[in-house]
Formats: structure tokens, sequence, C-alpha cells
């Protein structure tokens, strides 16, 4: 009788690790299953951040991001637009009309009103009546985005080119930026509003 006392505990002994083994082993899975899952979730993350642009008949892939990261760089980017398709003139009623059509879908009623205005004094027709070209040239963009709407103030120059002179002038403007829904014809999503122009007077004047 007292001879079976060592098989016994043999036999305890050994479920006791088949029992441990068995714990390890489900631990293990479990390890493993949530370490294939945080793996799987961190590539369909990665996935989802690449964008791919089609440009001139080429696939193209980028990155993309918080608009938070980037709002800045967007919102100056779309003051720039903007500006340049307002100020930029040819003698050529069709320009006109494409470069300040572009221009009017980023600004509210303020920029539209601006252009009435314009049209209404015969700026433009003078524009190609008189064979003029118009630039502009940015020197900076100041933009506050601490507090919402973001303000902005533009400083530039504006050149206009006539048959006899060119002329340069200060362009100095200022507005506030509205974030919206993005189009394609508003890629960056913003609208700029209450915008004025607070300085255009001549700096210079040079024959041609």
């Amino acid at each position: 009788m007292w001879a079976m006392f060592p098989k016994t505990k043999n036999i305890e002994t050994s479920f006791r690790l088949i029992r441990a083994t068995c714990v390890i082993v489900i631990i293990g899975c479990f390890c493993f299953a949530g370490y294939a899952f945080y793996e799987a979730a961190e590539a369909v993350s990665r996935a989802q951040q690449r964008v791919y642009i089609l440009a001139s008949g080429k696939v193209l892939e980028a990155m993309a991001s918080d608009r938070k990261d980037n709002l800045p760089v967007e919102a100056r980017d779309h003051i720039a637009t903007y500006h340049k398709d307002f100020f930029t003139l040819d003698p050529d009623e069709k320009v006109i009309t494409e470069n300040l059509g572009k221009a009017l879908y980023l600004v509210d009623v303020s920029g539209k009103r601006i252009y009435e205005n314009l049209k209404e004094s015969g700026y433009y027709g003078n524009v190609i009546s008189a064979n003029i070209s118009q630039r502009i040239t940015i020197d900076s963009i100041a933009l506050n985005t601490t507090n919402y709407p973001f303000y902005f103030r533009l400083y530039g120059e504006e050149t206009i080119t006539r048959a006899t002179s060119i002329v340069t002038r200060e362009l100095l403007t200022e507005g506030w930026l509205r974030e919206v829904s993005r189009s394609d014809n508003n890629a960056h999503g913003f609208l700029i509003e209450r915008w004025a122009i607070l300085s255009n007077r001549d700096l210079k004047t040079e024959s041609r």
C-alpha cells in the first residue's frame, strides 16, 4: 500500500506539469494573437495613409496626414492661389474670365464686391483695350492660426506692364479664413472672408 504513494506523486506531478504547459501554451497563443492583431491594424492604418495620385498618366504615391499638421501650409497656399488668380490679368477676355472665375470660388462676397466695382469702373475693359498685362509677386503672408477664423495679411507687389511703361505698386491685403468642404473648385477647403485691399499705391514707374 505504501509503495503506491510514489506512483501517485508521480501522477500528480505529471498532471501539474501538463496543466502548467497547457496554461503557458494558451497564454502564448493569446499573446501571439494579440501581436498579430496589432500588426494587422498597423498595416491597415499605413495602407489608409497612402494616397495615389494620377498625374500625366503616371500613378504617384503620396502620404496622407491630419489636416492640422498641414493647416498653415494649405492656408497660405489658398491665400496665394486666390491672389494670383485675382490679380493675374492679360489683354484677353477669356484669360481674365477664367482667372477671376477660379478666384471667386475661394472668397466670399467681399471679393465679389471688389470684382464688381472694378468691372463697373471699366478696369478690365481697359486692360484689354490698352494691351495691359498684370502680375503679382508675393513677398510674405502673415497668418494667425491661434484664433478662428484665421486672420491673414499679405505683403507683395503688383506689376502692371503697359505699352510704354511698367508700373510697380505695393499690394497689402487682409482677410480671414473659414474652413469649408473641399471640392474641385476649392481644393484646400478654405473660404476667404472680409477681404480688403489695404494699400495699392504706386512705388515706381519705368519707361519701356
